[in-house]
């Protein structure tokens, strides 16, 4: 129980760390995910002794709500909010390849429903070609957008 005490704290302090721009978004992100699957593989080494994380805090008194929200979520701030402005940047990747899924998704359903109409079809393809052309690392050329484009 005290290795789960000992990774609250310090992904508390982790959190205000990277809150207060102590540190840089790629120190944050490895140790945040570190911390994340520490703290999920000693709950299940507890899970006989410890039934949740807001019991255990508040049996020890521990206020770490930063802490407490960060391993709600699971994932480290950088990919929950996209951070960073690199253009190899894990977070914004994988938002943007969400959100390209979600239209392609959208986009066949409607198909599905047999919908053929232009009016609702073209927004549904302008907002597939748009997602598609933020997700990074994607060329100009890349065989999807060709398809999207031209295909009839």
């Amino acid at each position: 129980m005290a290795d789960l005490y000992s990774i609250i704290v310090l992904m508390e302090h982790l959190e205000k760390a990277f809150i207060r721009d102590s540190i840089t978004a790629d120190e944050y992100t490895p140790q945040c995910a570190n911390l994340i699957a520490k703290y999920k593989t000693t709950m299940n080494f507890l899970s006989d002794s410890v039934n949740n994380l807001e019991t255990f805090m508040n049996e020890y008194k521990l206020s770490c709500p930063a802490a407490l929200n960060r391993f709600k979520i699971g994932v480290p701030a950088t990919y929950e909010h996209a951070v960073g402005d690199n253009k190899n940047d894990v977070g914004k990747s994988a938002k943007y390849i969400a959100e390209t899924v979600l239209h392609f998704i959208t986009l066949m359903d409607t198909l599905r429903l047999n919908r053929y109409a232009v009016d609702e079809l073209h927004p549904i393809l302008a907002d597939l070609i748009q997602s598609i052309n933020k997700v990074p690392g994607l060329s100009a050329d890349f065989e999807g957008k060709q398809k999207i484009v031209t295909s009839r």
